[in-house]
C-alpha cells in the first residue's frame, strides 16, 4: 500500500467512525455517548479486529495532529468575542481558573511523591486538565508522551462531565458565573459546551474558562520543567 492509499484509508475510517458515533450522540443525548470517546473506542476496536498495524494508522493519521495545533489559534477567538465580559468579571475568573487549574497541577505532583511515577509519566499527566491542543503542546515541551496525554485529557474531561454537574447540584452551588467556571476548567472544551446549555452566562464563562486555563498553564510551563 502506498503513503498516498495509507493515508486516504485511514482518514475515510476516522471520518466514518466519527460520523456513526455522531450520530448515535445525536440520537440518544448521553454524555458517555460523546463522539471523542466513543470514534475513539471505535477506532481502537477496528485496529485490533482488523489487520492494521498501529504505526501505520498513526503514519496515516499525522494529518489530524496538525490541524489540532493550528486549533491552538482559534482559542483566542472566544476571549476576542467575550472580552468585554471578562474584563467585567475578571477578578472571580483569574481567581477560579488559577485556583482550578493549580489544584489539578498539584494532584499530580502529589500522586508522583506518593506512587513514585516515572519522570516521562509525570510530564505527560502535567497537563491533563487543560484543552487538547495546549496539553500536547505543554507535554511535549516537557518530554512527555502524546498517546498518554491524549488518554488522561480525555478520562479527565469524561470524568468531570459526568460527575461535575450531580456535584454542583449536591453542594448547592447555583452561581452562574461558579458553575461555567467550575466545567470550563475542568472539562474544558466539553465542559463549556454543557455550561451553555445552562445558559449564556455560564456558556460564556465556561468559554473563558477554558480558554485562559490553557494560557496560564502554558506560561507556568518553565516552572513545572524543575519537576520533570
Amino acid at each position: 500500500m502506498t503513503i498516498i492509499e495509507n493515508v486516504l484509508l485511514c482518514l475515510v475510517t476516522t471520518i466514518v467512525c466519527y460520523y456513526i458515533c455522531l450520530k448515535f450522540y445525536l440520537k440518544y443525548k448521553k454524555e458517555w455517548l460523546n463522539p471523542l470517546y466513543t470514534a475513539s473506542s471505535l477506532l481502537i476496536l477496528l485496529i485490533l479486529v482488523c489487520p492494521i498495524q498501529v504505526d501505520s494508522y498513526k503514519e496515516g493519521s499525522s494529518i489530524f495532529n496538525y490541524l489540532l495545533q493550528f486549533a491552538v489559534v482559534t482559542l483566542a477567538v472566544p476571549l476576542y468575542k467575550q472580552w468585554s465580559f471578562l474584563k467585567k468579571n475578571y477578578k472571580k475568573i483569574c481567581i477560579g481558573v488559577i485556583c482550578g487549574t493549580s489544584l489539578g497541577v498539584i494532584t499530580v505532583l502529589g500522586m508522583s511523591q506518593v506512587f513514585h511515577l516515572q519522570e516521562q509519566l509525570l510530564a505527560s499527566l502535567i497537563p491533563r486538565s487543560v484543552t487538547l491542543p495546549i496539553a500536547l503542546t505543554v507535554s511535549s515541551g516537557l518530554g512527555g508522551l502524546s498517546s498518554t496525554t491524549v488518554l488522561f485529557v480525555i478520562i479527565s474531561a469524561l470524568i468531570s462531565l459526568t460527575i461535575g454537574p450531580q456535584l454542583l447540584n449536591k453542594l448547592g452551588i447555583r452561581s452562574k458565573s461558579a458553575k461555567g467556571l467550575a466545567m470550563g476548567t475542568s472539562a474544558q472544551m466539553l465542559g463549556a459546551t454543557r455550561s451553555l446549555v445552562w445558559g449564556e452566562e455560564e456558556g460564556a464563562m465556561g468559554g473563558i474558562a477554558m480558554t485562559t486555563s490553557a494560557l496560564f498553564l502554558s506560561v507556568l510551563t518553565p516552572v513545572f520543567s524543575y519537576f520533570t
